[in-house]
């Protein structure tokens, strides 16, 4: 399953690396179409409500909204939120240019999530779902009701037609929706999407996910009559059915949407409580410093803190002192991640594993967390890390079973040795681990000559960290001395944010910094992560280029699953397979997120059990605004 929506745009502690939901959260997907000949004899469908992988979904039909909300939330207030870099496009389908935050607002999705359950959603445009016991295709009814912003129904066609220009138009989604055979208008209100697999449990579900575009709008002419094109970037502002609208757009500087008075689907459970303020505004920054400056000065209202060093002593000012500013963690428990230094296994000097385990022996975390992080983090040591499927000790029951059956296609190490990062707390323990990085680097092939580490041509190994914010220039430099102890040339590059996306989709760099998360109920998305298939395809998750056959077979055990044990198990296998290959070096992890807001909200007296649920599920609070001179 694919990561969890986050509920604000905020990145892990590793940063903005990530590139948040423009590179690290997109869906998987696939669906069904029922051969119309064969109605007469074909049972009646069953029709859902809402979709589990874990069971049965815990709200039944016709509920009235969901536990956590507040049903008599004010609607009001301006919401100010802040990000990282510029956009030049409104249109965030195609992948070229950088498209604006919060567009995910005026658009609907077949079905939504709960944030109290794992790996469940519920009807949204879609009333009703459907799929047959083999999961070999899956059908949607959609809402008669649902219509765009211009009044206009939304129909069957917009959804085929959507999901026919996102697979068209968008190469990592035309690999994720790459099992859907077919979708087809199959009803009135009805869409069927065929896959060409059956027992993929978690296809239906996903389909689920796509967003639906109005067919109408991008096939008509702008104001100027010329022939709107989706595989192109824009500035117009769309169409859409969501419950806010493009309220004004200054390029490259901020984007604000107002709430639709009239959204049809304003009433339906999923959305009771929720979309409160009745403006949300994101303002760009192009300097990290200025950022948190404005922060500061009020000029926004909320922000995920993503910097130890800042959580640790850039807080200490006038209006935190006086209650107007709080300081707020909130648990993760809805996600894992793998934070870390991803080499480029694509380059030659990358492929052999001595030189990856060379260069985790040669990372001072505990060096690093001391000096620059104040202590804050732990050693990463899972790709699933601070939840039920990181690997740990040696394999057993389940895990086992699945481990033997591709014995001949993984390491013999992951039966007998736990994967463990080097320790290095003492002065002693970074000499040991040093002199253990230049072994494995002597026995890869390479040598010390004139003081620079050179392999059997006389070739200088050399390194470019490649980064996209500040933030992580002193990380990178941190690391540096002890590369060059073992002869390394390391560079240090930091691009924008443009560039950063581009080389990374060219998959032009030797190492960055970077992460995955990773959701409580992995499936198809892993191939995009790890596959083979996924390793030289333009766009994917695959950053560090592997290619495994014992990972692809492990993959799809996590995918065809049965039940949650055999989930758990299968994640247990891939996780501790992905370590023993040392594809990666590990870096560090916090289990909560770190906040800061303007004391100007109310909330749920209760959170949901995976979320904090901001800005989905708070409200403007008018009385403590008045105390913070908070704007309406």
């Amino acid at each position: 399953m694919p990561t969890r929506r986050l509920p604000v745009r905020g990145l892990p502690a590793i940063g903005a690396a990530l590139l948040g939901a423009a590179l690290f959260g997109m869906c998987l997907a696939a669906g069904p179409l029922a051969a119309q000949e064969n109605t007469a004899s074909a049972p009646a469908p069953e029709w859902r409500h809402g979709l589990s992988l874990m069971g049965q979904p815990k709200y039944p039909a016709g509920f009235k909204h969901f536990d956590y909300v507040n049903p008599e939330a004010p609607k009001a207030g301006l919401l100010r939120l802040s990000v990282d870099g510029t956009f030049d496009s409104l249109n965030d389908i195609v992948p070229r240019g950088t498209p604006a935050s919060g567009l995910q607002l005026i658009y609907d999705t077949l079905m939504t999530t709960a944030y109290d359950e794992v790996a469940t959603e519920y009807g949204l445009l879609a009333e009703a779902v459907s799929f047959p016991a083999d999961f070999s295709s899956v059908t949607y009814r959609l809402r008669p009701e649902a219509k765009w912003h211009d009044g206009q129904p939304v129909t069957a066609d917009d959804v085929v037609w959507s999901f026919e220009q996102v697979t068209k138009n968008n190469p990592r989604q035309a690999y994720y929706y790459s099992h859907v055979k077919s979708a087809a208008k199959t009803g009135e209100h009805e869409v069927t999407f065929t896959f060409d697999q059956a027992g993929n449990r978690e296809l239906p579900q996903i389909v689920g996910q796509i967003r639906v575009m109005p067919k109408h709008w991008w096939t008509g002419t702008d104001a100027n009559g010329k022939p709107r094109d989706i595989s192109q970037g824009t500035l117009e502002i769309p169409l859409g059915s969501g419950p806010y609208k493009v309220k004004q757009v200054i390029p490259g500087r901020s984007i604000s949407f107002e709430r639709v008075p009239d959204y049809w689907g304003a009433d339906l459970p999923v959305n009771v409580g929720t979309n409160n303020f009745a403006e949300q505004r994101y303002e760009y920054f192009r300097d990290s410093t200025v950022e948190l400056e404005a922060f500061k000065g009020d000029q926004y209202d909320f922000r995920v803190e993503t910097s130890a060093k800042d959580w640790a002593t850039a807080y200490d000012f006038p209006a935190v002192k006086a209650g107007k500013v709080i300081l707020e963690e909130f648990p993760d428990r809805a996600s894992g991640s793998m934070q870390a230094f991803v080499p480029n296994l694509r380059r030659e000097k990358f492929q052999d594993q001595r030189v990856r385990r060379a260069l985790n022996y040669a990372l001072d975390f505990d060096g690093m967390n001391r000096t620059l992080f104040f202590g804050q983090y732990k050693r990463t040591s899972s790709y699933f890390q601070n939840t039920e499927l990181a690997s740990s000790g040696l394999p057993t029951g389940k895990e086992l079973e699945i481990l033997e059956s591709v014995k001949d296609q993984v390491p013999a190490t992951v039966f007998t040795t736990p994967y463990a990062n080097p320790e290095g707390w003492s002065e002693g323990l970074r000499r040991a681990n040093l002199r253990e990085a230049a072994k494995l680097l002597r026995e890869a092939g390479y040598e010390i000559t004139g003081g620079k580490l050179v392999n059997a041509k006389g070739e200088l190994f050399t390194i470019e960290f490649l980064l996209s914010s500040p933030a992580f220039e002193r990380v990178a430099l941190f690391y540096k001395p002890a590369l060059e102890r073992l002869g390394i040339t390391v560079s240090v590059r930091q691009v924008d944010i443009s560039q950063y996306i581009n080389r990374l989709r060219a998959r032009d760099f030797d190492i960055i910094i970077t992460g995955w998360g990773q959701s409580l109920s992995p499936g198809n998305e892993q191939r995009d992560m790890w596959g083979s298939a996924a390793a030289d395809r333009e766009g994917s998750s695959n950053y560090a280029g592997i290619k495994d056959p014992g990972i692809d077979a492990l993959i799809e055990k996590v995918i065809y699953a049965k039940d949650r044990e055999e989930l758990v198990a299968a994640t247990h296998a891939l996780d501790r397979v992905l370590l023993a290959h040392d594809y990666v070096i590990p870096s560090w992890n916090y289990p909560a997120t770190r906040t800061a807001r303007w004391n100007r909200f109310g909330r749920p007296e209760k959170l949901p059990a995976y979320s904090f649920g901001f800005p989905d599920i708070w409200w403007w609070d008018a009385e403590l605004a008045a105390k913070t001179g908070g704007t309406q």
